[in-house]
């Protein structure tokens, strides 16, 4: 008896392989699958401006990685909703200081650690959450900060300006293997139609970037897991079982079968440091 409807997903011709590096950019999905890399024993950049949710902060995010510019003082915005606190339209708001000058030093020394990092790796995650985008001036922020909405504009991208932004990513990097996937994570802001719509643009999108490889996150959650004992108690995120399922569906597919022992074995030993009292580390 068929209790489930299974995603097939093929094996990669390129698969992951341990001694690559990886940059791991989007959505807070892309924070839980970069973490997953790591404890692998994978050598990864995870999300260096924090969580990105659309494609046109990706592009920014990678302009800055490519580029030679450090942040200034003209980057610094006050948080709104009395936060007291400083960040930049380019970063999440993790990266947040009480100062400008702890800012700056902080998002800079991160900024110069990914470009080497990114100048040298040879795989890419780009992980999508949203079609929608806010712009301030006309510039596309990647988080309003808690500042007045009055001060944005939002809009949500077509398909074909998904697919240009994405194909200026992976067309400028020749050198990169690039994979797409859909975050599950659903964003209810505005409804459960318009979450609809927005991810079935990004879908739209990556399935027309045949020059990147897709991993189905999003169907494994929604056809394979499809009830809400897979979901967190917000009932909007993956629950760690959900989590650690469709990792079990990349490694099927997207690592090499000789190499999976060594992956699970780095695994075991990042869960026992993870265990191991403070006072014997």
């Amino acid at each position: 008896m068929k209790l489930y409807s299974r995603v097939q997903i093929p094996l990669s011709g390129h698969p992951f392989k341990l001694d690559e590096k990886i940059t791991i950019l989007g959505s807070c999905f892309a924070d839980s699958v970069g973490a997953k890399l790591q404890q692998a024993g994978f050598c990864t950049c995870i999300n260096p401006f924090g969580t990105l949710y659309n494609p046109a902060s990706l592009r920014s995010a990678v302009a800055r990685l490519d580029g030679k510019d450090l942040f200034g003082p003209s980057d610094c915005v006050e948080m709104g909703a009395g936060a007291g606190r400083i960040c930049s339209f380019e970063h999440h708001t993790s990266f947040s200081r009480p100062t400008a000058e702890d800012f700056l030093r902080n998002a800079n020394a991160r900024l110069q650690e990914a470009r080497e990092f990114w100048a040298s790796c040879n795989r890419v995650i780009l992980s999508l959450g949203t079609s929608f985008i806010w712009e301030a001036a006309g510039k596309v922020v990647s988080n309003c900060l808690k500042r007045p909405a009055a001060e944005f504009t939002r809009r949500i991208l077509d398909t074909e300006e998904s697919v240009m932004l994405l194909r200026s990513i992976i067309s400028a990097h020749p050198e990169k293997r690039f994979l797409l996937t859909v975050s599950p994570i659903r964003h209810l802001g505005d409804g459960a139609h318009a979450n609809t719509v927005s991810k079935a643009r990004l879908l739209l999108a990556v399935d027309e970037c045949q020059e990147a490889d897709y991993f189905p996150a999003f169907e494994i959650l929604y056809d394979e897991l499809r009830d809400y004992r897979f979901y967190a108690e917000d009932l909007v995120h993956p629950s760690p079982v959900a989590v650690d399922y469709i990792w079990e569906r990349f490694l099927e597919s997207f690592t090499l079968a000789s190499e999976r022992e060594a992956i699970l074995q780095n695994e075991k030993t990042a869960r026992r440091e993870a265990h191991r009292p403070l006072s014997d580390r």
